[in-house]
């Protein structure tokens, strides 16, 4: 399986620190937030990763060129002068990905998660996510679980949080024009109406590091 590592944001709400720094590049306990999905996924025993760009794209390639390890082959997604969103990031970058399922990371979690914990999807399954406690700043959680199906969230029952984390079927998006931009979210909420969705949760540590505060305090857990 291949990956690709969602890293062309600007990183808004970590401004001022991402004017200068590219988001991915945010250290956490002294190693950027990519240099730490690089190495995961080489441990999980992955080979080929996809790395889409565009803010600061020339310190990410830097960082690839210089502290990337050896023996992944990684490919570069630029998507020029304009981020195209998680769901257009994607679709630019599957000419590099391939025609099979592959794993899609954000860059700015920060998570201990196994990579080499995923299984084959099933067949008919275009969606499966990794799905973590609802952290404090988003309480009422994005989806729900039955089983082991994706559902969408609903009152009264336990939801959960996107964790970033999921693998994606390239037919997910076949419908979509390449060079758009668009979210990644309609697609999966699709994939969950028409039941090719699942998921499993994760109860280790993750982080969205999308705010100075979260990269300050898992700094000062080192």
């Amino acid at each position: 399986m291949k990956a690709i590592i969602l890293a062309a944001g600007r990183g808004e709400r970590l401004r001022p620190l991402t004017d200068h720094i590219p988001k991915p590049l945010a250290e956490v306990q002294g190693r950027p937030l990519l240099g730490w999905h690089l190495k995961h996924l080489l441990q999980a025993g992955f080979k080929d990763v996809v790395i889409n760009v565009c803010w600061l794209k020339e310190s990410i390639k830097n960082f690839v060129n210089q502290h990337a390890p050896a023996t992944l082959n990684i490919k570069i997604s630029d998507e020029g002068n304009q981020a195209l969103e998680t769901g257009g990031g994607i679709k630019k970058a599957l000419p590099l990905l391939g025609g099979k399922p592959f794993l899609a990371i954000s860059a700015d979690v920060f998570t201990d998660f196994n990579f080499n914990q995923f299984s084959p999807l099933s067949k008919n399954i275009w969606v499966h996510l990794v799905l973590v406690e609802n952290p404090s700043h988003n309480p009422s959680g994005d989806f729900a679980i039955e089983k082991n199906k994706l559902t969408l969230k609903q009152a009264g029952k336990k939801s959960y949080t996107y964790s970033g984390i999921g693998i994606f079927h390239p037919d997910l998006f076949t419908d979509q024009n390449l060079g758009t931009r668009f979210k990644i979210a309609p697609l999966i909420k699709q994939a969950i109406i028409s039941g090719q969705a699942t998921a499993q949760i994760h109860h280790g540590m993750w982080s969205d590091v999308g705010t100075l505060e979260r990269l300050d305090e898992l700094n000062r857990q080192q």
